[in-house]
């Protein structure tokens, strides 16, 4: 299969990119609608990439988006996944400089998982940093008891 395009193959800068910059925002539709594109031609395409020549007994997916995503995983991987959401409060998402953009914010893309999966683990991150370590090191005992 083909790999995923890099930002410096569209001539972007993929570290600004990463941020929640005006930079990101100017490119993020053409990005959605590119990602979109390969997704229709071939669902598991994203999700082999992020994990070809992976060979560690955890692996962390960051940031899937889509049901079809979880689906992929769990087809292939069955009861070794484990899901995880990270969720804040709009109010601390705004401290963040997170602004909702129609078109955009409420895309698959960005709320294709608020509806139709039941993940193992919710995790709050408001900004307590005691909490959401209290959180994380339970996941992370978990995991260690199912190694």
């Amino acid at each position: 299969p083909t790999e995923p395009a890099s930002p410096q193959e569209h001539g972007l800068d993929f570290q600004r990119l990463l941020d929640a910059s005006t930079y990101k925002e100017m490119f993020r539709q053409d990005m959605i609608r590119w990602g979109e594109e390969k997704r229709q031609a071939d669902p598991g395409f994203f999700c082999r990439a992020a994990v070809k020549g992976a060979l560690q007994p955890v692996w962390v997916v960051s940031d899937t988006r889509r049901l079809s995503d979880v689906e992929w995983f769990r087809d292939a991987y069955g009861d070794a996944v484990q899901t995880v959401r990270v969720v804040a409060t709009e109010e601390t998402r705004k401290r963040r400089n997170w602004v909702f953009v129609t078109g955009v914010d409420d895309a698959e893309s960005e709320c294709g998982l608020d509806q139709g999966v039941a993940f193992d683990w919710v995790i709050t991150n408001d900004g307590d940093k005691v909490a959401l370590g209290e959180q994380l090191e339970m996941l992370v005992q978990s995991l260690h008891r199912s190694l």
